[in-house]
């Protein structure tokens, strides 16, 4: 473990820059600050614990790791047009690219890297780092939107095929071939999001009232969320659990949205008749001749679950996970903050929170100030969980293959242009999620 070097005084404060999570023993986590980058594990609700720190490269505002190996991607604002990849346990560079234009962000999975620009986008084969494929003038894209399947069996990559509707194009990052277009949004896409299989692709627009399931790559609407109607919001961060069942959505306010991606069956038992019954089926018959605009507002689903935080306005980052047998959501905020909430997956509700980290500090944990974050709650499953053994548990979910992590040991590529592959040495890797800044890069053009 890297020794832990405390941020000098005299600079500003570190901004955070990412959050990456594994389902294993240890869940990876990466910032990106005024100094350099920091990788820390949670292994459990209790021990956050930094692996390493760089100061080498300051005003880093992209760091993406590939799963929880050593291989990390860097971008700073001193070189915004370059991307630097590491081997950050050999504290080696494995070689570094230079665009045209400002990299406003970086995706990758254990087949291909991906590199945004506002009008351009760069695959490379992650193996050798080998330059397959550059989408060219493609609509403007100033926030550098993405996203790319974790799922090395597929690869797809989805980011917006207009700047004035919210047009998705899917393109096959192994085919390297346009699969479709899906009309997503009346307006311009803020957020996309794959499921783990990359079957599922969730997207919401810049009105952010509204969250969208597709399926890939047919591209068929499968959900519809309504996250609110009172106020138009920027969605910040939008991600499924691990198994698909559930989807959050954070944005700018003070709420957190989670939403479960359930079907109701016509096999449910008969209700009793009685006059809110007949109603309910009068209405909902109704709907049928209602524009689709209003029948489609009416039958959208509600938040199953929901966490009110502490502050708005501050750009957040959200992760569903299994810690210690338990789900849990993770909640990074702008301000080096990492907050640990309780879900129950039967009842939903509003999440417990049961710890709090600190990321920019010294790196050590900090104690929970749960009473002073949010009032307090009736007992409820959240509560009765919330204060079992922090004793880490032995590995809470199996090694993923080829749903896009890898077994324990097994051999993955190593990025120094060698004739074989070298197995890092590291174990339970599952792909990162990332939150990065946008820029105002100029044109883009093939370098």
């Amino acid at each position: 473990m890297a020794k832990k070097i405390p941020i000098p005084v005299k600079t500003s404060t570190p901004s955070l820059q990412g959050l990456l999570l594994s389902p294993g023993r240890l869940h990876s986590l990466a910032i990106g600050t005024t100094t350099g980058y920091r990788l820390f594990s949670l292994s459990s609700v209790e021990q956050l614990d930094q692996v390493h720190e760089s100061n080498e490269i300051p005003d880093v505002y992209i760091v993406e790791r590939l799963f929880s190996s050593s291989l990390v991607v860097v971008v700073s604002h001193a070189k915004p047009q370059q991307m630097n990849v590491y081997h950050f346990k050999k504290g080696t560079e494995i070689c570094n690219y230079s665009y045209s234009s400002k990299i406003l962000s970086i995706r990758l999975n254990r087949q291909r890297l991906v590199v945004c620009l506002e009008e351009s986008i760069y695959i490379h084969n992650i193996k050798d780092m080998k330059l397959l494929k550059t989408i060219m003038d493609t609509p403007p894209n100033t926030t550098g939107l993405c996203a790319l399947s974790i799922n090395h069996a597929n690869s797809y990559l989805a980011y917006p095929g207009s700047a004035t509707s919210g047009e998705i194009a899917l393109y096959d990052g192994n085919t390297l071939k346009t699969a479709c277009t899906i009309p997503a949004h009346d307006g311009p896409l803020a957020a996309l999001a794959f499921n783990s299989t990359g079957s599922k692709l969730a997207s919401a627009s810049e009105k952010g009232t509204v969250i969208r399931v597709f399926s890939i790559p047919g591209g068929q609407k499968l959900y519809e969320f309504r996250r609110g109607m009172k106020r138009y919001v920027n969605i910040s961060s939008l991600v499924f659990s691990m198994d698909s069942q559930f989807l959050c959505a954070s944005s700018n306010t003070e709420t957190v949205h989670i939403f479960k991606l359930e079907h109701l069956t016509d096999s449910r038992p008969e209700e009793p008749p009685t006059w809110s019954g007949y109603m309910g089926k009068m209405f909902q018959a109704a709907t049928n001749y209602l524009p689709a605009q209003v029948s489609g507002m009416m039958s959208q689903d509600r938040a199953f679950a929901t966490v009110r935080l502490n502050i708005s306005g501050q750009r957040n980052i959200c992760a569903l996970s299994t810690i210690q047998k338990l789900p849990r959501l993770l909640v990074t905020t702008s301000d080096g903050h990492l907050y640990i909430y309780n879900l129950d997956p039967q009842d939903g509700g509003e999440c417990v929170l049961i710890k709090t980290h600190s990321l920019l500090g010294s790196g050590k944990m900090e104690e929970n100030k749960e009473n002073d974050l949010q009032p307090p709650v009736p007992q409820s499953y959240a509560a009765t969980v919330a204060r079992q053994s922090t004793v880490p548990s032995t590995s809470t979910m199996p090694g993923y293959s080829e749903d896009g992590g890898a077994l324990r040991g097994e051999v993955i590529p190593e990025h120094e242009f060698a004739t074989g592959p070298v197995c890092l040495d590291d174990e339970n890797e599952f792909p990162p999620i990332i939150l990065c800044r946008g820029g105002q890069p100029g044109k883009a053009k093939r370098s």
